[in-house]
């Protein structure tokens, strides 16, 4: 291949895909930005509404029976929801946590979303919270990158458009935002991730091909360097 065709190729496909080459070095800039004016990630630590450990009068037996399913139970934590002591049951064949009375044996699908409400509300110091949302699926706001589903979401009117998501299997906020700091996550992920590509496959499929592309465009650029060196001069002409 002669040095004029490399050239040649090297000039055009540095020109087609100089376009990935300046979305990476721009999300590289915004990443930066946003790790000087982004909190880190919320702590996942159990949170929720505390409870009175005296209050307990049903053994996890007891409770699981109340479910009729005590073969299937996987597993089951103690949450305290309302100042009261609840036992989270997961069972092999249900669809989320069911949730017993620790105090009486009472069965209560409620709770699940109450106790995600107090996560939320604690989380922002006492803050009123609306739930707006329950995620099964991440989409283009909670990311596959916070990993956690299902998720409540919560908003609170607080001029800012603050929001956070929680988890009630972790018992904590998975995600935190709000109005700044979305326009920068969502800036980073068109330019990162071309997140203005809805479908996941074309997505995928586009930026590997704007990777490839690059990387020729470099390797061409290497191997021209190289096929147009200066030539050594023979030992004859010294």
């Amino acid at each position: 291949m002669s040095s004029k065709l490399i050239r040649k190729l090297h000039r055009w496909l540095g020109l087609a895909f100089s376009i990935s080459v300046l979305m990476a070095s721009g999300s590289g800039v915004i990443h930066t930005v946003m790790t000087r004016t982004q909190a880190p990630p919320p702590q996942a630590k159990p949170s929720g509404g505390g409870m009175d450990v005296n209050a307990i009068k049903v053994s996890v037996a007891d409770a699981v029976t109340k479910l009729g399913n005590a073969a299937e139970v996987q597993a089951v934590n103690l949450r305290g929801i309302g100042g009261q002591p609840w036992y989270q049951i997961y069972a092999k064949n249900a669809k989320g946590p069911q949730y017993v009375s620790a105090v009486d044996g009472r069965v209560d699908p409620s709770q699940d979303e109450a106790y995600a409400t107090e996560i939320a509300k604690g989380f922002l110091a006492g803050a009123e919270v609306k739930k707006t949302d329950f995620l099964t699926a991440f989409n283009m706001e909670y990311l596959n990158i916070f990993r956690v589903l299902p998720v409540y979401r919560f908003d609170a009117n607080d001029g800012l458009d603050t929001r956070v998501y929680v988890s009630t299997t972790t018992g904590s906020v998975t995600r935190h935002t709000d109005r700044e700091r979305q326009l920068e996550a969502t800036v980073f992920t068109m330019f990162h991730k071309l997140g203005f590509i809805r479908n996941k496959d074309v997505r995928d499929y586009v930026l590997a091909a704007l990777t490839l592309g690059t990387f020729l465009a470099a390797l061409l650029g290497i191997w021209l360097f190289f096929a147009t060196r200066p030539k050594k001069a023979s030992a004859a002409s010294h």
